[in-house]
This record gives C-alpha cells, structure tokens and sequence, in this order.
C-alpha cells in the first residue's frame, strides 16, 4: 500500500519568505513540499527554476516535489539534481520521443521519476513508463488544466486515479488542483495517496487542521479498501 503524502503547493504561499513558509507547512504536518516549475511555454504562466530551488535547499531538508510544466525536461534534469530537487515529474505530453533517456538521466541524478498527464489527456499514454524495466515511480494526474493555482476540481479525473489504482496497486499516485475539504474524499476513495493543495492549505485558518483533514481521508479510504480485499480474496 503506498504511504499517505500531503504536499502543499508552495506556489500558494508568500514567496518572498520561501524559507519560513516551507518551514511553516512542515510544522503543520506537511510529508513534501510540492513545488510547480513552469516555463511560460508549456503553459503561459512562468513560475520559478533550479536557482529557487537550490535557494530553498540551503534552508529544509524536505522532500521537494518538483512538477515540470515544461516543454524540454531534460534540459531541467542537470539543473535540477544539482540544485537538490527530490523528485522529477514530467509531462508525459513532452517527452513522447525521449522519455527512457529521460527516466534513466533522472535516477542518475538522485531525483526521483515521476509522470504526469493533462485532463484531455488518456490514462493509456502512461502505461509504457510504468510498463517497463526503467519505470517512473509517481503518476500525478492533473485535475485542473496545468498553469493557474486556485481552478475547480474535476471529478470526472478520478476515473483515471481508479483504473490507475486498480492496474498498480503500489504506486504512489498524486493529484494535483482544486483539492481540499469538499474533494479530497472523492480524490482519496478513486485511489490518490499524494495529494497536492495549494489554497486550501495556504489560505487556510488552520493549514495544520487542513493537511491533518486529507491525511485522514486517505488513511480511511485505504482502510476500506482493504477491507474489501480482504473480504474478496
């Protein structure tokens, strides 16, 4: 069974004190620190890079999940091992020719692989990078459109978590956009162990209250899950 991850998005937090809101999200009970590299062409916006990224690495030893909204990932693999970066998850959109180099670069570098898809993107297109010798080891499955914090949740996502849960039992599969109190129950019952939220943590009253809420949410929805297993062995 893979293990229960909460992962605030730092995009939603105050940038001009990266350090003491990583440090803030920890103490609340925070497992990684999911942090959204775009380049302005992938998707419009344009977030940060490997110079925050080592920045920020002089400062927690936290895991720091880095999704790469970008069209040429492998440029961002040396950068990014080298600026501390714990895992690496790509779109699977823009690395349809080279993603065994990819993976491989990746593990070569210390980080961890992982893949995502868009909304209008099939669940079937990340079946060869879990499917193989060299396998990623995240799917994260986007329930908004990638580019913009604060969009609304797509249930419809979480027939892929479902299908994805049921093909790879042990996966660590993430979900990204538009979850909180109202969605997580949805996320945590299709499958999804990682979970990303940004506003929902970050403008929360009580962000610690909010991370402890999903964290409960899928500890329970595994519990039923096996549960069911168990009674049909």
């Amino acid at each position: 069974m893979a293990a229960p991850k909460i992962a605030p998005s730092m995009l939603s937090s105050d940038f001009s004190n990266l350090a003491s809101e990583a440090e803030r999200m920890l103490n609340c009970g925070a497992d990684w620190l999911h942090m959204d590299i775009m380049d302005g062409h992938f998707v419009p916006n344009l977030t940060i890079g490997a110079p925050v990224i080592e920045s920020l690495r002089k400062h927690t030893k936290a895991y720091l999940d880095c999704h790469l909204m970008v069209t040429n990932p492998l440029d961002y693999v040396e950068p990014l091992g080298k600026a501390g970066a714990s895992g690496f998850t790509f779109h699977v959109e823009a690395s349809k020719e080279n993603w065994q180099e990819l993976v491989q670069r990746i593990k070569s570098k210390g980080m961890r692989p992982g893949v995502s898809l868009k909304p209008r993107t099939p669940i079937e297109e990340v079946y060869p990078l879990v499917d193989c010798e060299n396998p990623v080891e995240l799917v994260l499955v986007m329930t908004v459109e990638p580019g913009f914090g604060g969009q609304k949740f797509m249930p419809e996502m979480m027939d892929k978590v479902r299908i994805l849960r049921k093909k790879y039992p042990s996966l660590d599969i993430e979900v990204d956009g538009g979850l909180g109190p109202s969605t997580i129950d949805m996320a945590a019952s299709a499958g999804a162990n990682c979970i990303v939220a940004g506003s929902s943590v970050f403008g929360s009253p009580e962000p610690a209250q909010a991370i402890s809420l999903m964290r409960k949410s899928v500890e329970e929805a595994q519990q039923k899950a096996a549960n069911v297993d168990n009674r049909h062995p």
